[in-house]
């Protein structure tokens, strides 16, 4: 035991550095052990993930504020020392710090949070976490149709935040609108037609209505913007091959695949038994005159004599 007293009064700059080094390791064990108790204890998804959160933020102002202690030797410098620390490391470190930054931006204004559907620089996907640099989404899309999921984990930095767009899909209105075009044959009954798809999008989008009625309410007290058309709606366009119906609807973001599929089979279905009085139109090309075509035999002007 005097021996070791004995070396740090010999090397005060190694023993300061150990002294520092057990201070982080003591504060990093402490954090994990506060982050595991509150996995364990608290049986609210969304409370743990804030807390556990929060306890990593504290943790690395501890840390910070041990670095400034001990290479400054008073904490009265604090001020000073911040300056010249961030002064040094602004230029070299800009990414690094626009993305710590963009993690409390992501935070405090509550941009997106773990379980919302977003789409920035281009990815679309689920956030399904959110630390002191990086967002991590489950990517939808790419190679895979409509809104699956492609199986990749994509981490984006949190600096992305402050470059482009946020596109949030369930924020505050979690529904969006959707839209397919239905091409009738020209002589079908267009008015049957029209009351098939209606009846469809009305019997199977009444709840998406009612629901998106109520949340679009909060968005109206919340922004400037006016009341939207949630119900149903039919437009009709006449092109050169047949009656286009395009049906325009209110879905969960979450379901858009799903609703567009049943409406499709049912509204197939029910133009099935309507025996023929509506039909769906494909592609089709008129030749309006076919010329006439002359074609003569060549006489042959050598006579085979002897014949």
């Amino acid at each position: 035991m005097e021996n070791m007293n004995q070396w740090f009064i010999e090397h005060p700059l190694s023993a300061s550095i150990l002294k520092y080094l057990v201070w982080l390791v003591l504060i990093l064990l402490v954090i994990g052990w506060i982050r595991r108790i509150l996995k364990k204890r608290m049986p609210d998804n969304s409370l743990r993930y804030k807390s556990q959160k929060g306890i990593e933020i504290m943790g690395y102002f501890f840390v910070v504020l041990i670095t400034i202690t001990y290479f400054t030797g008073n904490i009265k410098d604090f001020g000073l020392a911040i300056g010249l620390l961030t002064a040094g490391i602004t230029i070299t470190l800009q990414e690094l710090i626009l993305s710590i930054a963009g993690s409390f931006y992501i935070f405090f204004v509550q941009v997106y949070k773990p379980g919302d559907r977003i789409e920035i620089n281009g990815i679309k996907g689920d956030v399904i976490d959110i630390d002191s640099i990086y967002t991590s989404m489950m990517e939808i899309g790419q190679w895979v149709s409509s809104d699956n999921y492609s199986g990749r984990i994509v981490k984006l930095s949190n600096a992305f935040v402050f470059k482009g767009p946020v596109y949030n899909y369930s924020q505050d209105f979690p529904f969006v609108w959707d839209e397919f075009n239905l091409p009738i044959r020209y002589g079908s009954d267009i008015e049957l037609a029209k009351s098939i798809v209606i009846s469809v999008a009305q019997e199977n989008l009444s709840d998406f209505v009612k629901e998106s009625m109520a949340e679009w309410k909060g968005v109206v007290d919340k922004y400037y913007i006016e009341d939207a058309q949630v119900d149903p709606t039919l437009a009709i366009s006449l092109t050169d091959n047949w009656v286009q119906m395009n049906l325009r609807y209110i879905v969960n973001y979450k379901k858009r695949r799903f609703t567009k599929n049943l409406l499709n089979e049912e509204i197939g279905k029910r133009i099935e038994q309507s025996q023929g009085k509506v039909v769906l139109a494909s592609a089709t090309f008129e030749i309006v005159q076919i010329p006439t075509l002359h074609f003569e035999k060549e006489k042959s002007s050598e006579q085979t004599s002897g014949g």
